[in-house]
């Protein structure tokens, strides 16, 4: 029998494209919480406060926790972010099994290498028959989509 043979009722792999837009979801409600921290700053210490060194560093830092905290705890509570739920995919251990805190943040961290590698790391997905990208490897998880109705 070929591997290549789609099992009914086996899950599927999340493909690149739509692992991409869960990315790019997912980019803009961090992008979404930085921006309203920004907001909030300015308006509690007045619009210099955004040129400041110090203010700079604080959102950087307060950016890679939040990230951090939101990729960590949903993958490992839910199996999914915002993004991820919305087009249908979640991430799972190999077996199959929810992903644990450790790997879900070690996913977290691989996302770094990902983008190390010129955003490589991500295109993998594309490229290997199982759909894993670097950090999936990294962290032993993967992405499926979701059925309708499960």
């Amino acid at each position: 029998m070929s591997d290549d043979i789609i099992r009914v009722g086996e899950p599927q792999p999340a493909g690149f494209w739509i692992r991409a837009l869960a990315l790019v979801i997912d980019l803009v409600i961090a992008g979404f919480v930085k921006l309203s921290l920004d907001f909030i700053a300015g308006r509690r210490y007045g619009a210099d406060v955004e040129q400041a060194w110090s203010f700079q560093t604080t959102i950087i830092l307060f950016t890679l926790l939040f990230t951090a905290a939101y990729t960590t705890l949903l993958h490992s509570w839910l199996g999914q972010t915002v993004g991820k739920s919305v087009v249908g995919v979640r991430v799972v251990a190999m077996d199959g099994r929810d992903l644990d805190g450790g790997p879900a943040f070690l996913r977290y961290l691989g996302y770094y290498a990902s983008i190390a590698t010129f955003g490589f790391g991500y295109l993998m997905a594309a490229l290997r028959r199982d759909k894993r990208a670097l950090h999936d490897l990294i962290a032993g998880s993967r992405v499926e989509r979701v059925r309708r109705g499960a």
